[in-house]
């Protein structure tokens, strides 16, 4: 039974290999807005001036998106398919020693932080009228989900293994 139970880590596999397509495909949409972009400013109008600011904007986020989801592919595959060996894992970019399935869960929150601010300054920019109260509803729910996630990661800071014990404080004497 036990032997069963742990054969299903290959099933992560195909989460892995979904986020390394689905990061393919951000890179190829990334490039494809910034070749828009490009074409926008080698052949600009009237109308696309805030246009190429916005389509950069968008190609940005992709990019780091697609990032993202290699660092997932990469976490997946070495953290719960295979086990890598000391040696190697101290090689690996610090940016890519993922520690557990939280640290991935506090990584994909931050992005769409990101993606939420650059959807917000990409509205900004693409409308040209002024902006109205309904538009404060998205930055404000950006605001609440970065509390959340510093509320969250100062938790995940306290429970971590082999973190000091905090000094106690002297008693007081009677």
């Amino acid at each position: 039974m036990f032997h069963v139970i742990l054969s299903l880590r290959w099933v992560t596999l195909v989460a892995a290999i979904g986020a390394a397509i689905g990061a393919m495909l951000m890179f190829v949409e990334g490039c494809l807005k910034l070749g828009y972009a490009l074409q926008m400013v080698v052949q600009p109008s009237a109308d696309t001036q805030t246009l190429v600011i916005a389509t950069v904007m968008q190609a940005t986020d992709a990019f780091l998106f697609g990032l993202v989801l290699i660092v997932f592919a990469y976490a997946i595959t070495f953290g719960f398919a295979f086990r890598l060996p000391s040696g190697l894992r101290a090689k690996a970019p610090l940016w890519m020693r993922v520690e557990g399935l939280g640290e991935i869960k506090i990584t994909l929150i931050q992005v769409v932080l990101v993606y939420l601010v650059v959807d917000f300054v990409t509205d900004v920019v693409e409308t040209e009228t002024r902006v109205t109260w309904e538009m404060l509803v998205k930055p404000a729910a950006i605001v609440l989900i970065a509390g959340a996630l510093r509320l969250l990661g100062s938790a995940l800071e306290d429970d971590r293994p082999g973190r000091p014990e905090k000094p106690q404080r002297p008693s007081e004497t009677v």
